[in-house]
């Protein structure tokens, strides 16, 4: 994986405090941020190295070894391990060119040279393999968006990843692309891709799980003598049959007219109506007679 400067990224000195780098983050991410940038691939791009840039680097301990170990940061413990256990064996063998940045090689490279083999005659031990970084990203979708299964291309550190996104995708669900990460080091395995949905519902539906909840006015006449309502429903209008006598909060489920349930193809959730019978205003003289001879018997 190549080098990744997060300071560069963030557009600020390695002297940074904390107090700077969230404001730097705070500025960038808002100039980059996906939604004041619709269909800019660049921009969606940025944004993502900006998050993980500020992930590692407002994080204290992640921050010291980045500064340590640069794009090895994540395998800082092993190399600290291995640190270890050469200098409780360094009268077997000595490292030529050893200083504090290991002679100006690249940390990777050093770990490979210093413990892939033995130096001035020693034995050989094989150089340890690790698991590539991990990636992490952000895909915004609407309600809409996750009636059906559909197909979309990602931009994850500047390559694209074409996916299926499933039905019924939950708001905050993280799924798991295996081998999508970054490269793994002395032959070890990719990282995976692990991408968290944000499911923005600008409905008049309130979901929950598999269902759909819906608030649905009801005039007082239809409500006392009962008749036909047109219901909206994400898939289109259905009619309902108003019960004579309906009371005020009656819920009435429509059966399969939820969210499809996720991964199991033909599967919905219930889509519960919710009567809210309105108390007409304005009325005429007349109107309220009527009314007051229905109270007289």
């Amino acid at each position: 994986m190549s080098f990744i400067d997060y300071y560069k990224v963030l557009e600020i000195d390695k002297s940074a405090t904390e107090a700077d780098i969230k404001k730097a983050y705070r500025k960038l991410a808002r100039k980059y941020h996906p939604d004041v940038n619709p269909n800019d691939e660049s921009a969606k791009t940025k944004f993502q190295g900006i998050n993980e840039a500020h992930e590692v680097l407002s994080d204290p301990e992640k921050r010291k070894k980045y500064d340590k170990y640069g794009k090895d940061w994540k395998h800082a413990d092993e190399f600290e391990k291995q640190k270890q256990y050469q200098q409780q064996n360094q009268g077997q063998y000595t490292n030529q060119g050893y200083s504090g940045n290991f002679g100006g090689q690249d940390y990777s490279d050093f770990f490979e040279s210093m413990f892939g083999g033995m130096g001035g005659g020693g034995r050989q031990r094989s150089a340890s393999s690790f698991k590539g970084q991990d990636y992490s990203a952000e895909l915004r979708l609407n309600l809409l968006d996750i009636l059906v299964s559909q197909k979309q291309t990602l931009t994850v550190n500047g390559k694209s990843i074409r996916l299926t996104i499933p039905a019924g995708v939950e708001n905050g669900q993280t799924i798991k692309i295996k081998s999508h990460g970054g490269e793994g080091m002395n032959g070890g395995p990719k990282g995976d891709l692990y991408i968290s949905f944000i499911i923005e519902n600008n409905t008049a539906f309130k979901r929950e799980g598999n269902n759909l909840y819906l608030q649905q006015e009801v005039d007082l006449i239809t409500a006392v003598l009962g008749g036909d309502l047109m219901v909206n429903t994400l898939t289109g209008k259905v009619k309902m049959t108003v019960k004579p006598e309906t009371q005020n909060g009656t819920k009435v489920k429509l059966k399969g007219k939820g969210m499809p349930v996720y991964k199991s193809e033909g599967e919905f959730g219930d889509l519960i109506v919710t009567y809210n019978v309105k108390i007409p205003t304005n009325l005429t003289e007349k109107q309220k007679e009527l009314f007051r001879e229905i109270a007289k018997s």
